[in-house]
């Protein structure tokens, strides 16, 4: 294509909180373990966010940002809180919003599917099965939560992050309460499915009051968990037509949950974007920007997704992995289909583990790997994990 093109994508997008994003592409948020151990930004990561943001995203959202070190998804999490290194975590928001990109945090709490090396998992319900194990939260614990997200949410805001968004997808805690299979409670956060999203309407409220009406607050939903029993379309979209009363900026819709063993939806076959259909459902619930992450692996899918009117926004994650400037090709109407490595019967969190340490491979400025490096970049991920764990529980607990 032509300098000429003009791409669908290149379209700004107003939030209803008034704030713009400069184009119609994201990084959605992903667990990119770069940090210290300790909770607080790396160089690798000021780096990491400063690369991506030059390649031309619109916006960029980092992935399971912790607001206490209780329920971490992982050692290499980041924690904002009055321990934080406020300097390094200025740093980190500066780089993230070169160029006019935004630069958010997701807001999460790994619950029953906390790293239970360095944490004592809890969830809506206590569950004793063959790969998870955890205890219940009591009432008190719960009543917290949302003061507990709206003061992490109110210092993203007081380090210059753009904003942020909460993360309530892929079986963290604000998914299962919403899931009947995680939440098994009779009380008022229980049960029916009004009862079941009490708590994330709850947390939505409180950080708006927390944050003011200028500030981005999104959210990351499932459109369905991809279990038996589990939070399905039909709930989803009962939930999203819930939090359309709500001061929300963008829905982010994903799926899938990385609940042991089960398959995870970039893992599934599939040749198009996961959710954009159910998008299209979303669509009659809500008046809010919603962004569509999962899948999205051409330019001509991404610019139908915006054209078609299903997503305001595409989320992008492995494609900017393997290609960390491709935003500002595919606004130039170039490099149609990033290269996706192709790897023959990798073990679980196999290639999950691949592309974190690409991630870093990035940060770093070193060469990429190829998919041959795969048993490789399984030892060294795990080596990092255990090497932060013993920094995590030496500092933090």
């Amino acid at each position: 294509m032509t300098q000429s093109h003009i791409s669908a994508l290149a379209q700004p997008l107003t939030l209803p909180c008034g704030v713009t994003l400069k184009n119609r592409i994201a990084k959605s948020a992903m667990s990119d373990s770069l940090g210290d151990g300790a909770g607080n930004p790396t160089e690798d990561q000021v780096n990491l966010y400063g690369h991506w943001a030059r390649g031309g995203l619109g916006l960029s959202i980092i992935g399971e940002v912790q607001g206490t070190p209780c329920y971490p998804e992982k050692p290499g999490n980041l924690i904002v809180n009055h321990c934080s290194d406020r300097d390094q975590f200025v740093r980190l928001a500066k780089a993230g919003a070169t160029d006019g990109a935004q630069l958010w945090l997701q807001l999460g709490h790994a619950g029953a599917m906390a790293d239970a090396q360095i944490s004592v998992p809890k969830g809506p319900s206590a569950l004793d099965l063959p790969s998870l194990t955890c205890g219940a939260l009591t009432l008190d614990e719960i009543e917290a939560l949302p003061t507990e997200f709206a003061r992490t949410a109110k210092l993203a805001k007081e380090l210059g992050f753009g904003g942020v968004e909460l993360h309530a997808a892929h079986g963290f805690l604000l998914n299962q309460f919403l899931s009947p299979l995680f939440n098994r409670r009779d009380d008022a956060y229980g049960g029916s499915l009004r009862n079941r999203m009490r708590l994330l309407l709850d947390v939505i409220d409180a950080v708006r009051d927390g944050v003011g009406p200028e500030f981005p607050v999104g959210i990351k939903l499932n459109a369905t968990d991809q279990l038996e029993g589990g939070f399905a379309e039909d709930e989803a979209l009962e939930v999203i037509a819930a939090m359309d009363k709500l001061a929300i900026d963008l829905i982010d819709i994903s799926g899938g949950t990385y609940f042991p063993g089960a398959a995870s939806s970039s893992d599934r076959a599939g040749s198009g974007p996961y959710f954009l259909d159910f998008a299209g459902r979303a669509r009659a619930k809500t008046s809010v920007p919603l962004m569509v992450t999962g899948g999205f692996k051409t330019l001509t899918q991404a610019e139908g997704a915006i054209a078609e009117g299903k997503a305001d926004l595409v989320g992008l994650a492995r494609a900017l992995v393997v290609d960390p400037e491709l935003p500002s090709y595919w606004l130039a109407g170039q490099r149609a289909e990033p290269p996706f490595p192709r790897f023959k019967n990798p073990p679980e969190g196999g290639v999950t583990a691949w592309y974190t340490m690409q991630i870093t491979r990035h940060a770093q400025g070193a060469d990429a790997l190829s998919p041959d490096d795969l048993d490789g970049a399984i030892e060294e991920y795990e080596r990092r994990d255990e090497a932060r764990r013993k920094i995590w529980k030496l500092e933090l607990s």
